[in-house]
């Protein structure tokens, strides 16, 4: 099967060869080919160019894009999306003034979900979690990362991780898979937060790693959560195990995650809503990756990750949705890009950047995605009539997709 989409009025991110990260100055150039054309044979970009150059290419389907933009599908690198119901009265809780610690210190937020999940069979749980999946789909996302944390048992962890194995077998978006088991501290560890670290050291990262559920290790790093050392201990054991560092750091206190996160060559680190010079030196001469999480930021009214500051200083940054039921209940990756734009002073060269080709990097999956380039995969969006790319945040309330192609499948 093979597409071409021709009158293209603009194609972005045309990059001519891999390019795995753009950094600094560089986020703010996005190259593009106005009045472009670009085939597609069975999963894969195979041919793109000006419309000037179109001549004697034929297809099995012909999609006319005059007015439209084309652009990579976004790269999400930072979900929660496999959950067990919701928690709306938490928001209400906000609304009334309890803060997200309060909410948690009353056996709400996490330790919430991981009850609901608990008690949630694996069907059931595949169910509402393909849902979401299918939803984030059409909002024009082609990859994704997905991390547990709702469990906080080896059996609703793993349970989890098999939901998200399952989601990567049935639908053709790329998945990657997390093990956050260190997410909050379970009700049963309270006053033994050592004895829990103990058990996802000695028996959670052993059996994930033996059923290989994840490619990566994350660990919440935050006071009242899991300190420095614990996120060492967990980070080294996974690495042990083969699995890649992540953190999820800084979002309310900075106090060495992320020089910690580089150290043991953390592919990201996460949220970073607090952000301290110490924190900026360590990312320097790095190959670890900021993500900032503005939806996260927007729910719960606290302060975005200082985008200026980060890559000013000459750092890529990615952009990612945090989708989950307490702080972020919502995985639609064009608010995240308008946000960032409107509340973080990105550009919309920097914001499609950082969603794309950066977003891809933050998953490890570069190599075929995030970019438009011959050989990398077919997973494009096309947008309905708009005035421009810079239309796309702008419009922040409206939906501007027209079409999703995942794997040279029109959606």
């Amino acid at each position: 099967m093979s597409i071409l989409i021709k009158n293209i009025k603009e194609l972005l991110q045309v990059r001519e060869t891999h390019i795995p990260i753009v950094k600094g100055k560089e986020m703010n150039i996005l190259p593009t080919i106005k009045n472009a054309y670009l085939l597609i044979d069975h999963d894969t970009i195979v041919e793109y160019g000006s419309m000037e150059d179109i001549q004697g290419l034929d297809a099995d389907e012909i999609i006319d894009a005059t007015g439209k933009i084309v652009l990579p599908t976004w790269c999400d690198s930072h979900t929660h999306i496999v959950y067990a119901g919701n928690r709306e009265q938490e928001f209400v809780d906000r609304i009334n003034g309890l803060s997200y610690e309060d909410i948690a210190n009353r056996g709400g937020g996490i330790l919430n979900s991981a009850e609901k999940l608990q008690n949630t069979s694996e069907e059931d749980l595949y169910l509402q979690s393909s849902i979401r999946l299918k939803d984030v789909i059409k909002l024009g996302t082609g990859a994704i990362e997905i991390k547990s944390g709702y469990g906080l048992t080896i059996e609703a962890e793993l349970k989890m991780l098999r939901v998200i194995k399952k989601l990567k077998r049935d639908f053709p978006i790329k998945v990657r898979a997390t093990l956050l088991a260190a997410h909050a501290i379970p009700k049963e560890y309270k006053g033994n937060k050592s004895a829990f670290v103990d058990l996802v050291i000695d028996k959670m990262i052993p059996e994930v790693a033996n059923e290989q559920l994840a490619t990566y290790i994350d660990v919440f790093c935050e006071k009242g959560y899991f300190d420095l050392e614990d996120t060492e201990r967990i980070l080294i054991a996974g690495k042990k195990h083969g699995l890649v560092p992540k953190i999820h750091v800084n979002q309310f206190n900075a106090f060495g995650g992320v020089p910690l996160g580089v150290e043991y060559q953390a592919l990201s680190v996460d949220h970073l809503e607090e952000l301290n010079s110490q924190d900026i030196e360590a990312l320097k001469n790095s190959n670890t990756i900021p993500v900032a999480l503005p939806s996260c930021s927007y729910f719960l009214s606290i302060p975005y990750t200082p985008a200026r500051q980060i890559i000013d200083s000459g750092l890529p940054l990615a952009l990612a949705t945090d989708y989950n039921p307490g702080s972020t209940p919502s995985g639609n990756m064009n608010f995240v890009v308008s946000t960032a734009c409107i509340k973080m002073k990105m550009t919309p060269e920097e914001a499609i950047n950082a969603a794309t080709i950066n977003g891809a990097y933050a998953m490890g999956i570069g190599n075929m995605y995030g970019s438009i380039t011959k050989g990398k995969k077919a997973n494009l969006i096309i947008t309905k009539k708009v005035p421009s790319y810079a239309y796309l945040p702008y419009s922040f309330g409206e939906n501007n997709i027209d079409q999703v192609i995942i794997n040279g499948l029109v959606y």
